[in-house]
This record gives C-alpha cells, structure tokens and sequence, in this order.
C-alpha cells in the first residue's frame, strides 16, 4: 500500500491538518510518501515527522513558464498549483491513495483521468462558509470530517455518502500544545486579535480594517494582534467566482508598525500554529475558519459584519451566533465593553458549537483515529493497478529524504 501526502498551496496554513496523519500511517509500516511542491513547505513537514520515521519526501517541479504566468497574475489563477498537478501525472499514479487538504487535486480525477487513484480529503479547518461545501466534494473517494457539524451538512447537501466518510477529529490540535498561553506582550492589558479573512466580498479588511486599527492604536486598554489569514497579504488582487467579486487589497499604513502595544503580523509561523489564538483574550474577526480553533477555550468574540450579510439562519454564518455582531467600528468600543464585563456571555454556545465541531474525543489523538479510517477504507477498497518504480519517476522530480 503506497500512500502519498501532497502539499501544493502557495502557502503553508494547510500543512498542519494532514501531517500529523502520514508520521502515523507510517509507524503503522504503510509506505508513506510526502509531496512538496517548495522547499518550505518540506522543512514545515518534516517539523511534524520524528526523523526517525520512514517517510519517503518528494520535491514536484513544473516548468518556469508556469511560475512566470503565475507571478504575473499575482497569483489570482494558480498556474503554478496547476502546473505541479499536470507535469507530475506520473508521480500520483504511482500511489494507491493521495491525502490532500484541498479541493484542487480532483483535477487529477475530473481532468488528468488517474481514476485508480483514490483521493482522500480532509479539509483544511472546520468553516462555515459556503466554499467548503460545494459540489467537488463528491469527486472524493474519502473524507475525514472534524465532527458531527459539518458531517450533517455534508450529508444534506448530498455531498458525502453514509459510507465514503468518517468523522476524526481534529489532527491540527495533536501538534499543539492547547494549555500554553504564549506571552506575546510585556504588558497586562488585555489582547484583542484581529482576523480578517481575505475574501473580497466577506473580508471585513478592505472597509473597515484601517479604521479598526485607528482605534486600537489610539486607545491605551487594549493591546492588538493584527494577524489575517495568511492569504490575505500573500496576494495585491483577489478574486471570488463564488461571489463574483474582485478587489484590490489595502495596505497597512505605516503608522501602525511601530507600535509597542500593536503587532502587525502578515503570514508568520505564529499565524498558523495556533500561537496567536492561545494568547489572546478578545477575537474580533468576519468570517475565518480560525474562530473555530479559538473557541476549543471559550472566550469573546466580536464579528464585524462589513458586508451587510443578512446572516441570522443563514448556516453560512453559524459562527456569528457565538459572540456580537456589530456593523460599523463605531460600534466596537461598546462591544469590547460587553466582551470584559461579562466573558463567559457566550461560553455555553461556544462549548456545544466546540463539541459539535471537533467530536468527543476518547482521548485517541485526531491523527490516529484518521489513520487508522484510512486503513479501514484502503483495506475495503479495490487495489489499483501495480503502480511503477521510483526509480522510473526520479526524471519527475527531485527525491530527498
């Protein structure tokens, strides 16, 4: 049984949900191959594997032509995402499962024609928005879901089956240390994080953002984290086909850099390892999935509602029934009130919505409880066509260990 696990994002938010997986798997004796389509992301990888642990690291290549066409569109179209799926065919036939976060890998069924391969899923976070549950979802062979909220969901809208999914957990949490508050300031006011997302219609960033951070930067109560989804300072333009929306992004003033009570954070490590969730005491935000990690300690949150969404029933904002909802900065002040006078206002929902969303744990790590699914599936599924040799793909690509 020949296991791959493929990273092939511009980023490296996606890494931590499926990582922890493969180090299982592969003390389990399945060979396990890691995909990489950038150095970084390897070096993030191998963060999560003991080195000691037979896994076998692939570095996929595609030609400069699709790095120049990606650059230029600023990354809007993934040519270069892409490119690594059409120039590595090779290389993904030669396994019998592929692991991935993300959605773009069913080209390798719905396009490239690799049908004997199977595609497992597990999406990267456990969101309301309606992205995470559109129709190419049913082009997976297998999905592992983080708990009951979003495998009901899936169930209504006919994009799983009741025998091609199982619900795990959340393998995320299994590389955290989730009682470690990091000390982020060297003051004891209490912190706000702010987490805008970058979808240009939902991103609360593009009109408010400047003027939420005006407001911190000219109160002394409050420290602030500015730390977006990492995507949304990885590209200057983007684009919704969902939503039929295109923006430009807005750059942070200047101003705000200096700050001894503001940290301005655009993509680091500390955004995508929970760092920033763990240390702060008040979430301001829009429409993140990281709301959900957030709230594994309940605690405030306030949601600006920049887009005047019609949101209350609406499951695409179920977030919002887990703190305020405030509709202009004006109103933030009052709101971050409310939040320090009476923390645990919203606690009860937060802890249903936490159970609903990531499970009941039995104390058996999301990591294995996803490993050992995807044995179960692998062992009731057919076994496809002898895969070639290594050997044979080394052309494809470029093989560390």
């Amino acid at each position: 049984m020949k296991i791959g696990f493929l990273f092939n994002h511009d980023m490296l938010h996606q890494i931590a949900h499926t990582a922890p997986i493969a180090a299982e798997l592969a003390a389990d004796g399945v060979d396990v191959s890691v995909l990489c389509s950038s150095a970084e992301q390897e070096q993030r990888v191998r963060a999560f594997i003991p080195p000691d642990m037979p896994v076998r690291f692939v570095r996929l290549t595609t030609s400069g032509l699709a790095n120049i066409a990606n650059s230029l569109t600023g990354g809007v179209i993934p040519f270069r995402r892409l490119g690594i799926l059409r120039q590595n065919l090779e290389i993904f036939a030669g396994f019998d499962a592929l692991v991935v976060p993300e959605t773009t890998s069913t080209l390798l069924k719905s396009r490239y024609g690799l049908k004997n391969l199977k595609l497992i899923y597990l999406p990267h976070g456990a969101g309301d928005r309606s992205i995470g549950f559109r129709g190419v979802t049913r082009l997976f062979d297998f999905v592992l879901l983080s708990g009951n909220k979003v495998r009901d969901r899936m169930l209504r809208s006919g994009l799983i089956t009741p025998d091609n999914y199982a619900v795990v957990g959340y393998p995320k949490f299994d590389t955290v240390d989730l009682d470690h508050v990091p000390r982020i300031f060297d003051n004891d006011r209490p912190t706000v994080l702010y987490n805008p997302h970058f979808d240009p219609l939902l991103s609360s960033w593009g009109t408010m953002g400047e003027q939420v951070l005006d407001y911190f930067a000219q109160q002394d109560r409050f420290n602030l984290i500015f730390a977006p989804h990492v995507m949304l300072f990885q590209r200057r333009l983007h684009a919704s086909l969902e939503h039929r929306r295109i923006r430009l992004r807005r750059k942070i003033p200047q101003r705000f850099f200096s700050l001894p009570h503001m940290r301005i954070d655009t993509g680091s490590s500390l955004s995508t390892d929970m760092s920033y969730t763990r240390a702060a005491d008040i979430y301001l935000g829009d429409v993140s999935s990281q709301v959900y990690e957030w709230i594994y300690r309940p605690r405030p949150c306030i949601f600006l509602n920049s887009h005047h969404a019609a949101w209350r029933g609406n499951p695409n904002y179920a977030h919002w029934l887990l703190g305020d909802v405030i509709d202009s900065v004006a109103e933030l002040p009052a709101a971050l009130d409310r939040a320090m006078a009476d923390p645990a206002r919203f606690a009860h929902l937060q802890e249903q919505a936490c159970r609903e969303t990531f499970g009941v744990s039995d104390g058996t790590p999301s990591s294995r409880r996803a490993a050992d699914a995807i044995l179960r599936f692998m062992q009731r599924s057919p076994v496809p066509a002898p895969a070639p040799a290594y050997k044979d793909m080394r052309a494809k690509a470029h093989l560390s260990f």
